[in-house]
């Protein structure tokens, strides 16, 4: 997790204080603050740092699902509902596989506070495009 953390150092990721926490086959989970980098005017977690992290958490995912070194991860769709709102302490993404084919992947990301209620529940599609040969 180190080496994955330390790949997105001096990113958007970075910026927000999102970590990527633990992985296994089909699924990837982070972990973010509610502080004011991901704040809205008012005090609360901001909807947009909530497609933030469920881009992040399903890219990582895509990513480790091909090679990187042939093909590149390009998010081409993200959507969410968020439920609940956050004014203090982390939050947390977990997203999972729901298809994986050729050009695409498709998760689902469920982001929670620290009582496990469900704040923000998503969908992000990812394409898989072969990288330009230089």
């Amino acid at each position: 997790m180190e080496l994955i953390n330390q790949y997105v150092k001096d990113t958007m990721i970075d910026h927000l204080g999102i970590r990527f926490t633990a992985l296994g086959e089909g699924w990837v989970e982070a972990s973010m603050p509610v502080d004011p980098r991901t704040f809205r005017p008012g005090g609360f977690l901001h909807g947009g740092a909530n497609l933030v992290l469920a881009e992040t958490v399903a890219g990582l995912g895509s990513m480790l699902m091909v090679d990187v070194q042939v093909f590149d991860i390009l998010g081409i769709q993200v959507s969410a509902n968020h439920t609940g709102s956050v004014a203090e302490g982390p939050v947390y993404a977990r997203a999972e596989i729901v298809h994986s084919g050729f050009q695409t992947h498709v998760w689902n990301v469920d982001i929670r506070n620290e009582s496990g209620k469900l704040i923000s529940t998503g969908r992000v599609t990812n394409m898989i495009v072969k990288r330009n040969e230089k």
